[in-house]
């Protein structure tokens, strides 16, 4: 049997394992721009987090002085921790350089536009969050929205059907 060099055989990742995403958030804002942020956790949150135990799904982040802190987001305790007992809801300081958080601060700062976490992945073994800077869509603009979306989809199935033989 012939076997080929590890390194060749061994496949790099293109893209981060993603944990969690906030797909609510996806719909109810217009995202405008994108941060990645590092998190701080406890071990027993790591594991959880590594299980996929976690819901982005009411979080949202706020500047608190020069620091940006995650409010929400549950972290379902982990089944095997004996050390100490963790709030699922706990507020989780986040990780970003100073100049990132004058950047954000200056764009939240603007009428009608929040700090909203958009998924949770791991990176290199990191744990690690992706932030959006985004404005809430009104009812009309979701259902203008859904309309594009059919409607793309319409076309290209069109376009796939037209041009398959």
């Amino acid at each position: 049997m012939i076997f080929g060099n590890i390194k060749t055989m061994k496949k790099k990742k293109k893209y981060p394992d993603t944990i969690a995403t906030n797909r609510k958030a996806l719909h109810n804002y217009e995202i405008f721009e994108k941060f990645e942020a590092g998190i701080i956790l406890e071990g027993p949150e790591v594991k959880s987090l590594r299980d996929k135990q976690v819901s982005l799904e009411q979080s949202f982040a706020r500047i608190d002085g020069n620091e940006i802190y995650l409010y929400g987001m549950r972290i379902a305790p982990y089944v095997y921790n004996t050390v100490t007992e963790i709030d699922p809801t706990k507020t989780r300081k986040l990780l970003l350089k100073k100049r990132e958080i004058k950047k954000i601060e200056n764009l939240v700062s603007k009428k009608g536009m929040a700090l909203i976490p958009i998924s949770i992945y791991l990176k290199k073994g990191w744990i690690k969050i992706q932030l959006a800077i985004g404005r809430g869509r009104k009812t009309h603009d979701k259902h203008e929205k859904i309309k594009k979306q059919e409607i793309d989809r319409e076309l290209r199935r069109e376009f796939k059907e037209k041009y398959k033989g």
